[in-house]
């Protein structure tokens, strides 16, 4: 791999031309990492809801050309200046999210939200330079996230890179990149249910199941799955859900039926829905006195959360996360051990594998609502 050191690499990349076109399969010139930067050889990546939704160009400055992808799985080609803890040849997951590890945020032990290097859905080009390290002909295409893993070669700034385990399976891994770490974390590092206490998850895409994977994991006696969909839950049960409630199915408000379902209420609550009325089922139905609701879906702009002052001051609380409160760097390498010491399953997530020349099926699968994640196969 160091042959290419320094050099422009010319890789395949399915690149986004305009919104909510199929990826054309193009090749770009992928130039060397500037300071602080690391070129990524990709070997697999995943597809979630995130690309799509800024593929389609929905509720943001539309971008293009761009290359999508932000959950991945790939190896260090070669560093940039100043870029001392990872080297050629290191396994390496990168994050859409970053640690500079120089911030307030990143020295609070309370937070992630780096400020240098947190999501930026906007930015089109890396930080060091206001350039782009993709071309085609001289004609910059535009970066996604700072990660930009529907290419074969990326240039990914060193703060959003984790090291990890060079034991662990990339083809699985790569999954924890994005969502399934957004929602375990949410579980795991924000509501932390004790054993034995029961949860409620509205919502049962990745995320959700992800964050039901949490609870499974912290030994909750009840978990309980909220959504509108009944096909999703027979596999629900694979994550430890024990019980299905479909609002569809009752004329009062869900948390009316869950605090009757659970003597008072649940818990602990993980929303992953986005839905600002599931935020405020979700906050409603824990319990006073003890009750945590954490909300992790994004909600539209023009949302307001309303609910009645007496239920915080009866003693429930209402949390935020983002990527599951993980530092990218300092954490994520610790979840990829929990996976190899089978404390955490991954298999269940991944339904789909395709090769890289067929990427926009699994476009298609997602805009079906068609399982989880689909695994695609860079080298294909």
């Amino acid at each position: 791999m160091a042959s290419t050191t320094g050099q422009v690499i010319r890789c395949k990349a399915a690149v986004s031309w305009e919104a909510g076109k199929p990826l054309v399969m193009e090749e770009v010139e992928v130039a060397p990492p500037q300071a602080m930067e690391v070129r990524i050889k990709v070997l697999f990546t995943s597809l979630c809801h995130t690309d799509v939704y800024f593929w389609e160009a929905k509720g943001q400055t539309p971008l293009f050309p761009r290359i999508f992808g932000h959950e991945a799985s790939g190896i260090v080609e070669s560093v940039g200046e100043g870029v001392k803890e990872l080297q050629p040849g290191d396994h390496v997951l990168p994050v859409f999210t970053g640690e500079c590890k120089e911030c307030r945020h990143c020295k609070s032990e309370e937070s992630n939200m780096c400020d240098l290097l947190r999501i930026n859905t906007d930015r089109g080009v890396m930080l060091n330079d206001n350039r782009s390290r993709f071309s085609i002909n001289g004609k910059p295409i535009y970066h996604f996230l700072g990660t930009s893993t529907f290419s074969e070669y990326t240039v990914v700034h060193v703060g959003c890179v984790a090291k990890i385990n060079p034991a662990a399976p990339l083809d699985k891994v790569c999954v924890l990149s994005c969502g399934i770490s957004t929602g375990l974390g949410a579980t795991l590092n924000v509501a932390k249910p004790k054993p034995g206490q029961s949860v409620a998850i509205f919502g049962l895409g990745a995320v959700g199941l992800a964050a039901a994977e949490g609870a499974r994991m912290s030994g909750a006696s009840r978990i309980i799955g909220i959504d509108l969909n009944p096909n999703r839950f027979d596999e629900a049960k694979k994550f430890g859900v024990t019980e299905f409630v479909n609002p569809k199915d009752h004329s009062k408000p869900i948390q009316e039926v869950i605090a009757e379902m659970t003597d008072g209420g649940v818990d602990r609550s993980v929303e992953c829905t986005g839905n600002i009325n599931a935020m405020i089922s979700a906050f409603e139905c824990v319990h006073d006195g003890w009750g945590v609701a954490v909300l992790v879906g994004v909600p539209n702009k023009d949302d307001a959360f309303k609910t009645h002052p007496m239920n915080l001051l009866n003693e429930r609380t209402l949390k935020g996360t983002f990527f599951g409160n993980f530092k990218p760097r300092t954490d994520i390498p610790g979840v990829v051990e929990k996976y190899m010491n089978k404390e955490l399953e991954l298999e269940k997530f991944i339904t789909h594998e395709l090769p890289f020349s067929e990427i926009n099926k699994a476009f298609d699968y997602m805009l079906q609502g068609a399982g989880l994640r689909c695994i695609i196969h860079m080298g294909e």
